[in-house]
């Protein structure tokens, strides 16, 4: 039976959304979506050295830091409400498997030793990938002429999924003993959870999580991150890896076989231009879901405000907001800090 107190000439003469809207303290009381520091997770590159802040021109306000430094803007975030930080390395030298990334003294396990010594509470997850460790740029292990695992029924250049399997688990197993909480795999090579959840209980460390890069896309989006993590591809692009933009069907299908493979965390990156697959994947499974607000996302932000287009505090604000909206519990963001000091600001 219809609630005859709510027939379209009740509604005309009785309902009016704008009383809601009236002051700040009626929106607040009815704000469906709240943004909070402790939503954020700040990405971090870390570099050999000490006492080096070197700025990233295309990403104002992010720096490469020594591992003194990562440990200090670690504290400088923890100390506004951000609960984790995400390591990415710029090794001292690169080579064709990227071995730093599994050395126990590299850049990432020493970063991460430091922060977890300095703030024990602040979780700390590891970005798990070889790009910015390899000669070539790519991701893992790639089919080369004289080359340990060449194939020659595969082109040259492709990148060898098995092989780089092995590498991801042993890599993780040294972050994981360093002291990660987390590992974030973000190749999208085929069978990286399940390779990196074996490595790492075979190893005793059934207690680090893993949040999966599940649906990663060949974005333009990227394109800061180049200069920031200094790993763009000699050759080619990532297009034989990452998810084709035009597909949608196709995330589910990639974060269905990371969930069987035991991922505990399900990412979607880039965010912005993906929240219909951040929707997607909330609506459908339980995890908590992560989207990473990519250094494109964050550059274009300031590059508008930078020209007087835009207030950039309002936009990030409302980007950061429309992410946690579409179904996002956690938000890897460039603007952690800021947009942490800018909330407590709108509290006061």
């Amino acid at each position: 039976m219809s609630n005859p107190t709510l027939t379209r000439t009740t509604l005309n003469l009785t309902v009016r959304p704008r009383r809601l809207r009236r002051s700040e303290a009626l929106r607040r009381m009815v704000r469906e979506t709240v943004l909070q520091p402790a939503d954020f997770v700040y990405p971090l590159f870390v570099r050999p050295g000490r006492d080096i802040r070197q700025p990233i021109h295309s990403m104002p306000g992010q720096y490469q830091l020594s591992v003194d430094q990562a440990v200090e803007e670690a504290r400088a975030a923890f100390e506004l409400g951000v609960p984790a930080v995400i390591l990415f390395g710029i090794p001292a030298e690169k080579d064709a498997t990227g071995s730093e990334n599994y050395d126990p003294e590299g850049i990432v396990p020493r970063a991460i030793r430091a922060i977890k010594d300095a703030l024990p509470e602040m979780v700390v997850i590891s970005d798990m990938c070889f790009c910015e460790y390899t000669d070539h740029g790519h991701c893992g292990i790639i089919n080369r002429p004289g080359g340990p695992h060449f194939n020659p029924y595969l082109p040259e250049g492709y990148l060898l999924n098995d092989a780089t399997l092995e590498l991801l688990g042993r890599a993780s197993v040294v972050h994981a003993q360093a002291g990660a909480d987390i590992i974030a795999p973000s190749g999208m090579i085929d069978g990286m959870v399940g390779a990196i959840r074996t490595a790492l209980d075979e190893d005793g460390l059934n207690h680090v999580a893993v949040m999966s890069y599940a649906a990663k896309y060949a974005s333009a989006f990227y394109g800061p991150f180049r200069e920031a993590a200094e790993s763009p591809p000699q050759f080619g692009d990532r297009s034989q890896y990452q998810m084709d933009p035009a597909n949608r069907r196709e995330a589910l299908k990639e974060v269905a076989l990371d969930v069987v493979e035991g991922a505990d965390y399900l990412m979607v990156k880039p965010a912005l231009p993906y929240l219909d697959i951040i929707s997607d994947v909330r609506g459908r499974y339980d995890l908590p879901v992560a989207a990473y607000q990519v250094s494109g996302e964050y550059a274009m932000l300031h590059a508008a405000a930078r020209n007087g287009w835009t207030d950039l505090r309002r936009t990030a604000l409302e980007s950061l907001t429309a992410i946690k909206r579409a179904g996002a519990d956690l938000i890897l963001t460039y603007f952690a800090k800021d947009a942490a000091r800018w909330l407590e600001d709108n509290r006061e």
